[in-house]
């Protein structure tokens, strides 16, 4: 997944009513695929969380390498590895992401796809939280209530787990740091280039991690087959593909539609952890969700009411 940005679209050319369609159809596109990742690692459990990982980390790069070849964008790219802060900061963000990807991972394979989930209904009340604590903003009313809720939601959800859901947490936290730090990167970097290039920094220990597995027969990715080989080898694709709809779609719609649209990933999430994982859900946890649940239509219906108007995050 990625960070839902926080400003408005920029201007597009054509037909406004034929661009919010596109835009929309691509917003669905990309929070579909997101919401659905889980069952691609159910077809890869038989790797570790890992070497998933590892394999996300080197598959992306050889994805987005055809992508700058096919777009002619190696330029653009290596123009970013000369920006001294935009290079300090994407390493800052790779490292996120990186914890991120594990943390989920690790989560879906091991009976925390729900609060998985629940990590990503946060994560709109961890960038607002971040907006008043880095950069000094002053909450309205409606925001303020919403981060009530959501503090509420995890009192009860400790509770309801037996202790504190820390799989969420870092979940939101690493990936609302993560789109903190990015939306600082500046404009030599693009959705492509970003990814790239974050991916590129993560290679060498990726790609350490990946040999060390296949001398040491601990590996999966070339000894459980072609077909789960090419599974993994899919990760590029199924990285880059939604990264590249949601660059797209944030291009052609209004603040409000993305804010709508990013719950549809936790949602369907939240769902598949449900019925295709089998994971309970007692009343006390199904309270501490519904707080969750509060709080982001709170966010969202504030959202809508004041929209902002400004230049739309990179994201990568």
């Amino acid at each position: 997944m990625t960070q839902m940005p926080t400003t408005a679209p920029a201007t597009t050319t054509g037909n406004p009513t034929t661009e919010r369609s596109r835009g929309l159809l691509q917003g669905l596109g990309a929070y579909g695929l997101w919401g659905i990742l889980p069952l691609y690692f159910l077809t890869i459990a038989a790797a570790s969380p890992l070497e998933i990982v590892a394999s996300r980390i080197l598959f992306s790069l050889v994805f987005c390498a055809i992508l700058l070849s096919v777009s002619r964008n190696w330029h653009s790219f290596f123009e970013l590895g000369r920006d001294r802060r935009a290079m300090v900061r994407l390493t800052v963000a790779s490292l996120l992401i990186a914890a991120n990807w594990l943390t989920y991972t690790y989560a879906v394979l091991n009976g925390h796809a729900v609060e998985a989930s629940l990590g990503y209904f946060i994560n709109p009340l961890v960038s607002v939280a971040l907006g008043v604590v880095f950069l000094k903003e002053k909450l309205r009313r409606l925001q303020w209530v919403a981060l009530g809720f959501g503090l509420a939601a995890v009192i009860a959800l400790t509770f309801a787990y037996g202790n504190v859901p820390y799989i969420a947490l870092v979940l939101a936290f690493s990936f609302g740091f993560y789109g903190f730090v990015k939306n600082r990167v500046g404009r030599t970097a693009t959705a492509l280039t970003s990814l790239s290039m974050e991916t590129a920094i993560l290679t060498i220990p990726a790609l350490g991690f990946m040999v060390w597995l296949v001398l040491s027969n601990k590996d999966t990715v070339l000894s459980s087959g072609a077909g789960h080989f090419w599974l993994l080898a899919a990760s590029g694709i199924v990285t880059a593909v939604p990264l590249l709809l949601f660059g797209a779609a944030a291009r052609r719609l209004p603040l409000t539609t993305l804010g709508t649209l990013q719950f549809l990933a936790p949602i369907l999430q939240f769902i598949i952890g449900l019925t295709v994982f089998k994971e309970p859900m007692p009343p006390e946890r199904l309270m501490g969700f519904s707080l969750v649940w509060v709080a982001v239509i709170l966010l969202s219906i504030d959202m809508a009411r004041v929209p902002r108007r400004l230049a739309p995050i990179k994201v990568g």
